[in-house]
């Protein structure tokens, strides 16, 4: 619920924030422990809420570790509508790319929570598939944008084609980013990535 002004009302910020806690909780407790040495009981104590509380948010500790903020469906609108409204004179895969360069604020806003998710990922293939799943509707909303952007059918090619080089290309970006320990530059890892499908995979230069 929003208030006068169109911000969140005062319940909707605390659930947030709970929901907020919980997750910070349980991939600062994965990262330290593993995966299989924390509890949902564990996760519950360090967020200072009840394990009835953390299973009105999440299903598992599994979905905790994966899943970090409450918002995700209102981000993946927002990301829809930003591919659909870029400047007509963008292909299909530029309008795409600033959409995607204008979401990564999430991931330098809780860097340190990020390194540690990631590096966690790496950690437990068993969470991948897992991840995978999580990000189908995601995915299907991207085809649709996409499709619409280049005015073809969602069952096209071209939607699915280029939904999985972009996937490809987050995934790889924020691979790299993790395993540089977040030295690297991330909004630079994305645009390489980015350019790399653009210019039809030259082989890269070298000395």
């Amino acid at each position: 619920m929003l208030d006068s002004q169109g911000a969140p009302g005062r319940r909707e910020r605390k659930k947030h924030d709970t929901y907020r806690a919980i997750a910070a909780a349980a991939i600062r407790l994965v990262s330290e422990r593993g995966l299989d040495g924390v509890t949902v009981d564990d996760i519950s104590a360090v967020a200072d809420v009840s394990p009835r509380t953390f299973f009105n948010y999440f299903g598992s500790k599994e979905d905790a570790v994966l899943l970090p903020y409450p918002d995700t469906d209102e981000r993946e609108k927002r990301g829809r509508v930003a591919i659909l409204e870029a400047p007509a004179e963008l292909s299909t895969l530029e309008a795409v790319h600033r959409a995607v360069r204008g979401d990564l604020g999430q991931f330098l806003d809780d860097r340190e929570e990020w390194l540690m998710r990631l590096k966690v990922i790496e950690d437990n293939p068993s969470l991948i598939q897992r991840m995978i799943s999580a990000r189908s509707g995601s995915e299907q909303l991207m085809v649709e944008a996409i499709a619409e952007r280049a005015g073809v059918e969602p069952t096209h090619l071209f939607p699915r084609l280029l939904t999985g080089a972009v996937m490809i290309s987050i995934s790889c970006a924020l691979r790299q980013w993790s395993a540089t320990g977040g030295v690297d530059d991330l909004h630079e890892l994305v645009d390489a990535a980015f350019a790399t499908f653009a210019a039809g995979f030259p082989d890269p230069e070298t000395a």
